[in-house]
């Protein structure tokens, strides 16, 4: 990451707007699920995306690598930011509320941690940086492990947990080898980045699922289109350029928001249940974020 004096305040913009898009996407993925099949309705929000973003890139002339290309790690960046994490949240949201899944992504940023230890320059983990790292996967712990907080009731729940666990990891490992690219048209990675996950979950969809329903009613499209539009496209070209920018651990502080946004919008929202166990994990992950990147968030504090 850059030193907080480099980042620019459109950074802080773009982290804020992140924070509360993604706390929203979940209950926006329970309500279309109501009507559509978990791996389709990934399929059909990562392929409109990847049309939106693809013809916007197009006026710009499809250039993607300014110098040296890196095709290898674009797939397993597209595989790890989009295919597999949307199948397994959109196949979690099934057993565990929207509140969990948000909760889940505040991992994301203690997983960065250490990747970014081995893997980043400049990122090196000191003192601090690991106690936050130990109480956030005590957090983590807390929220596989018994009544985290109720959800379907279905035998399934703790895989769902597991599921929704396992999209962090993806998206972590997919910020640090973003910001190992070599350097790219932001607009260009973020459309690839969307082909690439169509081409590989529409055949998942197929064989898992059967052939796409040949009705859908208006709301499930609704809600498919908005979550194509805004957490998909929109949201994770705004990703791509804070980690290019500004680097995956900064890019992590958007965690800080996305559990309270979708425990907040799950619970007004969809009357979710908001046990006490939800918040011992909520409070021991966002405390280890907040002790980790402490000089982060001092600086914006006094901004």
């Amino acid at each position: 990451m850059k030193p907080e004096s480099a980042i620019a305040p459109r950074y802080w913009v773009m982290i804020a707007t992140l924070g509360f898009v993604w706390g929203g996407t979940f209950l926006m993925v329970e309500l279309a699920l109501r009507g559509i099949t978990p791996f389709w309705l990934a399929a059909g929000r990562i392929g409109f995306a990847g049309i939106l973003l693809s013809a916007i890139w197009g006026i710009r002339g499809f250039r993607l690598f300014e110098d040296r290309s890196d095709w290898t790690s674009v797939t397993l960046i597209a595989l790890l930011s989009t295919a597999l994490p949307f199948l397994l949240l959109s196949w979690g949201l099934q057993y565990v509320t929207s509140g969990f899944a948000g909760v889940s992504m505040g991992a994301i940023p203690l997983m960065i941690l250490p990747l970014a230890h081995v893997f980043v320059a400049g990122e090196q983990m000191g003192p601090r940086r690991a106690i936050g790292t130990l109480l956030g996967f005590v957090g983590i712990l807390i929220l596989i492990g018994g009544k985290a907080f109720d959800s379907s009731g279905s035998e399934l729940e703790t895989l769902g947990r597991l599921a929704c666990l396992s999209a962090a990891a993806c998206y972590s490992c997919s910020s640090i080898l973003t910001r190992r690219l070599p350097p790219v048209d932001s607009l260009g990675l973020a459309a690839v980045l969307m082909l690439i996950g169509a081409v590989a979950i529409i055949p998942v969809a197929w064989i898992v699922e059967g052939p796409l329903p040949q009705t859908l009613d208006q709301e499930t499209l609704f809600w498919v289109a908005i979550l194509g539009l805004i957490p998909t496209a929109g949201a994770n070209l705004l990703r791509v350029l804070v980690v290019r920018g500004a680097g995956p651990v900064f890019m992590s502080l958007t965690n800080y928001q996305v559990p309270v946004w979708s425990v907040a919008l799950g619970a007004v929202i969809l009357n979710e249940p908001l046990p006490s166990s939800l918040f011992y994990a909520l409070a021991l992950i966002i405390g280890g974020v907040a002790i980790s990147q402490y000089k982060s968030l001092s600086k914006f504090f006094h901004r």
